[in-house]
């Protein structure tokens, strides 16, 4: 205890008061397998119109207005106990992935293996057979959000984004280089939204003064502040917090950049429909292959930064941070529903000796916002650092200078701003920001504690209002080095035009 506050220990606890209170909605209700036939001409050739995000008729033309999935709970904050899309249960472990139809046209047997299609046009009549039935392997969602942007679009994007980081690029991959291999993928996601109750308990405090003792080598800047109690109680609606469901998507290794797939979200999931295999037509997709309880625990995580984040709103008061002691998140109903969400999908894989590393850069196909991880020439980059040190350590010896380190620096930072921007390997989804949130029943607590003189440092000591739960080392350097908005544009370069920023 420090000057009447604890700003080491703080306890964080998820309380779910529904876990055996689950009610499992069936998303595919009228969903026959088979023919899917337009209604105008009897036509099965229909695939998605990315302009309107329609389903069309490659026969007669006729475009189907999307249908929606409306037997599931909408409005948020009425959720109670567990509900999950029939999409969304667990997956049986010996369910079989191939399925054979019998073609009603001509009475051919059609084979589908769901392991990497959902449709498959009959060798006899060449009529289209689609599954639309759930079966529990992974391969059928609740949901689908159509491709929104077409692949000449998303070539463009990409190349966009790799024109920009040509000068240190492999020159092996700058001469590989193409955009004629990108591929439309669905990735399979579990949406889930959250209606909660939160009570966060600490400390915050308010600058008051900033001043300067001392002289020459000497002189150094202190603070005052008022330290005052905080406490923040509300309930807290989550919409659409979305989680890959893919264990390779989820794992995070050397070998590969795959959180650069994870980077490019929010996605517009309002735009969402109802599944249907026709969406997936001219597409490839991915099964999801794990469990809600699996994925339970990064949900729960995320939710109490989302619920710290919206805090956040309430404490602008507290310039120098709050410590909280206390963050409980109390879950009093929570939704689940499968989806496939729309990637354009650029991959390179750079071999350097005996390692292999998969490279990525990924589109959001309803968004546009591009990221990627392109290779690295690095003697080039490491030389150019190199002489920009030794430069700095020049200017040292002829400028008198009161901070000299900053100079000696400059070679390290432009390296590791470079390293950034061509690899982007702290790219992540901004969820604790991006997820949407509704804040009700607010009740505050601000009381006045103490008066606190001479702090040596700008921030308050064990201040974790902005901490996310997980984030690496390396992101947070990074982040506290892109504070500043003109380096923050210098290191993401604009990546893409009609993207977040």
């Amino acid at each position: 205890m420090q000057n009447g506050y604890d700003n080491n220990l703080a306890s964080t606890t998820t309380n779910n008061t529904q876990t055996n209170q689950t009610t499992v909605i069936q998303t595919d209700v009228g969903a026959k397998d088979g023919q899917n036939k337009c209604p105008k001409c009897g036509a099965t050739d229909i695939s998605l119109n990315v302009s309107n995000s329609k389903l069309r008729c490659n026969f007669c033309r006729f475009e189907f207005d999307p249908v929606k999935l409306s037997n599931m709970q909408s409005d948020i904050s009425e959720l109670e106990g567990q509900i999950v899309g029939s999409g969304a249960t667990d997956i049986i472990a010996d369910t079989k992935d191939v399925i054979t139809f019998k073609c009603s046209s001509c009475g051919a047997e059609v084979v589908i293996d769901t392991a990497s299609a959902t449709q498959a046009r009959c060798h006899w009549c060449r009529n289209i057979l689609s599954v639309n039935q759930q079966i529990p392997n992974g391969s059928i969602p609740d949901i689908v959000l159509p491709f929104g942007i077409s692949k000449d679009i998303a070539k463009t994007q990409i190349e966009k984004f790799v024109s920009k980081r040509k000068f240190f690029a492999n020159p092996k991959f700058k001469k590989e280089f193409t955009t004629e291999n990108i591929m439309g993928v669905y990735f399979p996601y579990m949406l889930v939204d959250i209606n909660s109750h939160v009570h966060l308990a600490g400390y915050g405090e308010h600058q008051t003064r900033k001043y300067y003792r001392g002289s020459g080598d000497r002189k150094r800047v202190y603070y005052d502040a008022d330290l005052y109690a905080v406490e923040r109680k509300f309930d807290l609606v989550i919409e659409g917090l979305t989680i890959e469901s893919s264990l390779d998507k989820l794992s995070r290794s050397s070998d590969k950049t795959n959180n650069i797939i994870n980077s490019i979200m929010p996605f517009d999931l309002e735009n969402c429909v109802k599944y249907n295999a026709n969406y997936l037509r001219g597409y490839t997709s991915e099964k999801r292959d794990v469990n809600i309880e699996q994925l339970r625990p990064i949900v729960e995580t995320q939710a109490k930064d989302i619920a710290r984040f919206s805090a956040n709103s309430t404490l602008k008061n507290y310039d120098r941070g709050v410590a909280w002691s206390t963050e409980q998140l109390d879950i009093k109903g929570e939704q689940w529903k499968a989806a496939y969400l729309p990637v354009w999908l650029y991959s390179y894989q750079e071999v350097k000796g005996n390692k292999k590393i998969l490279h990525y850069v990924a589109v959001n196909a309803r968004t546009k916002e591009t990221m990627g991880s392109v290779p690295i020439h690095m003697p080039m980059l490491l030389g150019i650092s190199a002489l920009i040190e030794f430069l700095s350590f020049g200017a040292v010896v002829l400028v008198d200078f009161e901070y000299d380190w900053v100079f000696l620096s400059f070679g390290f930072i432009y390296f590791f701003i470079m390293y950034a921007k061509y690899r982007n390997s702290n790219a992540r989804h901004k969820y604790e920001k991006e997820t949407k949130t509704e804040m009700d029943n607010l009740a505050t607590i601000d009381n006045f504690v103490q008066s606190r003189t001479g702090l040596s440092s700008a921030r308050m000591e064990g201040a974790n209002n902005t901490f996310v739960s997980g984030q690496s080392i390396g992101s947070k350097f990074l982040d506290s080095l892109t504070q500043n908005s003109s380096l923050t544009n210098f290191i993401n370069d604009d990546n893409q035009d009609g993207g977040k920023k």
